[in-house]
């Protein structure tokens, strides 16, 4: 059986990594430039080809995949005359791997249903490297005929594929699990700040936190930078963890309730950003609450 054609705009760190095992894996693949075009010419170069629009994206794709930054980004590549809508036919599959507000995503969802194709939500978990051989999480959901169209690409891509039923499902989930990772690893940068703040040993601080119940892989992330000097083990940048969390505080919002815990996080993440640290990775937020301590 031949393999769909795919479509992809947002050949970020994680895209650009995702274009490459696909076409690794024989994928016909149509791109175009959305921010980086060093990316989209390595791409081209391995075979891939270029248009100008995400009306032509999904006029060239069986499927078509988006991997951005936000919403208002998704929603800028969807929508109006040369958007991806506009190009959509029946059976059509547009596949979302960023994190976005699951509101934003239903709108969406119904406005794809109306060209008789199918919008799926599928954030992702894991890194690029993850991505380059085919070994992402991911946390799909919507109209399940579309799903069933796409589950071998997916599968394909990732290594742990998860169906989550409605669409919204997987960004809903995303941005819980986001919540709680961004809120650990902002408590293990405070803990490791305090432990240089009350003159005790960060590493002897991380061997016994780690002997017990405490100990999780977020600990480790930014242990590798707080005691070892790596950030990179933690390749998450803090404005992409601040759009993150104020997407699970919006959520909550919109679901009608305010969220207690993520405030704090929240405004750390966004004061960081604000203060300059924006590109730097999460695991680095151990400086910032070094600096707010002294």
């Amino acid at each position: 059986m031949s393999k769909p054609s795919i479509g992809f705009i947002g050949l970020g760190l994680m895209g650009r990594a995702m274009c490459e095992h696909m076409l690794d894996e024989g994928y016909n693949l149509t791109v175009m430039a959305n921010v980086s075009r060093e990316a989209v010419d390595a791409i081209v170069a391995r075979g891939a080809t270029e248009v100008s629009t995400p009306k032509q994206i999904a006029e060239a794709s069986d499927i078509i995949m988006l991997c951005m930054d936000t919403s208002v980004s998704v929603e800028g590549r969807m929508y109006g005359d040369d958007g991806v809508i506009a190009g959509l036919s029946e059976n059509k599959v547009v596949i979302d791997f960023g994190t976005s507000l699951p509101s934003s995503t239903k709108k969406i969802g119904e406005d794809v249903a109306g060209m008789k194709a199918t919008y799926l939500d599928c954030p992702i978990g894991r890194t690029p490297a993850h991505a380059r051989d085919g070994l992402i999480n991911l946390m799909c959901s919507g109209e399940k005929s579309g799903f069933d169209r796409a589950e071998s690409v997916l599968k394909d891509v990732g290594e742990n594929v998860f169906y989550l039923g409605e669409l919204g499902s997987g960004h809903t989930i995303k941005l819980i699990n986001n919540f709680f990772g961004m809120t650990v690893a902002n408590a293990m940068s405070e803990a490791f700040a305090m432990a240089d703040m009350m003159g005790v040993d960060k590493k002897q601080l991380h061997e016994v936190m780690a002997a017990g119940p405490l100990h999780s892989g977020m600990m480790d992330f930014v242990k590798g930078y707080a005691v070892d000097g790596d950030p990179s083990m933690l390749a998450f940048a803090i404005k992409n963890a601040a759009k993150d969390v104020g997407y699970y505080a919006q959520m909550s919002k919109d679901a009608g309730a305010d969220s207690i815990m993520s405030q704090s996080t929240l405004k750390a993440l966004n004061t960081a950003r604000d203060d300059g640290m924006g590109d730097e990775m999460v695991s680095q937020m151990y400086d910032f609450y070094k600096k707010a301590l002294s």
